[in-house]
């Protein structure tokens, strides 16, 4: 079995979907591992570590595709890469389908297998492969990081002989794992952090990381979970009494960082622009959803933007992939543990099991036809 692992072609993802740590298990698998030259350049591993794990380096893409079996990426591949993919070989990676049933038509008219490791279920079985987790682990952690950077003031509270200076305020908006990452980091850097989520199940977990739970905890918002752990989306009522008790809130705050997103939706408008300019000059916002519309009003994706007031909105682009290495080697690992999954091992070919819960979540194109039954086209 011959897998190609490509380097990205999108110039804001610096990630690759294979380290030396899984090729040489990947390797002791059977199979033969072909890396694009440069695909782990960006994330700081050269094609000698990678030929030292064991893999063969190709000069092109083309090269590295030839009678490849298996296909590992970041992203999914593009309109050229999928030319150049042998008919029925299988592809893994983040596809990001919602709103791409072109390139998902493109995917299945090319007689490519495709699977979306976004669309992993939450179940026990599957945790080492959730690259959701993973990478907005790595965001969370980024975002306080990024927002301390831009900030320009101290985090902890510091005693000095010139006097005290004050512990910065900071507030997470949104408690997923990004979110409990970010107060995880920002308790470490000693600031006073607060946090609110429609989920009522989060307050125990912000109050256990020691932060403080903002929210109206009316009826609405102790039903306020899907069962697959996601947030819903709320009521006009209730999102105006929330709004009423975060603006107040917000003006207070000397970091803001918000992480709300909502699977195959625009990501909802959490902080409005009277909300932004209630807030002191020199204060930072982190917006994690920028890309897909953004929470905080004003945030442009992949720009830095200072309002009238003096506050920064930072809406940095794939906020995972400013942590290359660790991003790469986390999304590598989930990969592996997917993909061994579907290796004969005693034959030492690729053998999936379409009838695999894991399978059928994750398989968008099969024999020509888009199957997952989330993105049938339209008749």
């Amino acid at each position: 079995m011959r897998i190609a692992v490509l380097t990205e072609t999108d110039p804001i993802e610096p990630r690759v979907a294979a380290v030396p740590e899984t090729v040489k298990k990947f390797i002791g698998l059977g199979s033969e591992v072909v890396v694009q030259s440069g695909a782990g350049a960006k994330a700081g591993v050269p094609d000698s570590e990678y030929e030292a794990a064991g893999a063969k380096i190709a000069g092109s893409a083309e090269d590295a595709l030839s009678g490849a079996d298996l296909v590992l990426k970041v992203r999914r591949p593009n309109a050229d890469e999928l030319s150049k993919i042998q008919k029925g070989a299988v592809v893994v990676a983040i596809m990001d389908p919602y709103g791409h049933e072109d390139a998902l038509k493109a995917a299945a008219e090319a007689g490519v297998d495709t699977f979306a490791m976004e669309l992993m279920p939450r179940i026990t079985r599957a945790q080492v492969m959730d690259v959701l987790s993973s990478q907005a682990n790595l965001a969370g952690y980024r975002a306080v990081v990024d927002g301390a950077a831009e900030y320009g003031r101290s985090l902890p509270m510091m005693m000095t002989a010139a006097g005290t200076v004050p512990a910065a305020r900071i507030f997470i908006m949104g408690v997923g794992v990004a979110g409990l990452q970010a107060i995880a980091t920002a308790r470490r850097m000693g600031a006073v952090v607060t946090a609110t989520d429609v989920r009522p199940a989060t307050k125990e977990q912000v109050e256990s990381l020691g932060a403080k739970f903002v929210a109206v905890e009316d009826d609405e918002f102790k039903q306020a979970e899907t069962s697959g752990g996601y947030a819903k989306e709320m009521s006009a009522e209730y999102q105006k009494k929330q709004a009423e008790l975060i603006k107040g809130h917000i003006a207070k705050q000397d970091i803001v960082i918000t992480t709300a997103l909502i699977p195959g939706r625009p990501a909802p408008k959490l902080v409005s622009e009277e909300m932004v300019t209630s807030m002191k000059p020199g204060s930072v916002l982190v917006d994690l959803a920028v890309e897909r519309g953004g929470n905080v009003a004003g945030a442009k994706a992949g720009e830095i933007v200072t309002v009238g007031n003096g506050v920064k909105i930072v809406g940095h682009v794939n906020v995972p992939g400013r942590l290359a290495a660790t991003a790469s080697s986390l999304y590598a690992r989930n990969l592996y543990a997917f993909v061994e999954t579907m290796i004969d091992k005693e034959a030492k070919a690729l053998a999936v099991k379409w009838d695999d819960e894991l399978v059928k979540a994750t398989n968008l194109t099969r024999d020509g036809q888009v199957v997952h039954p989330n993105f049938q086209p339209k008749a």
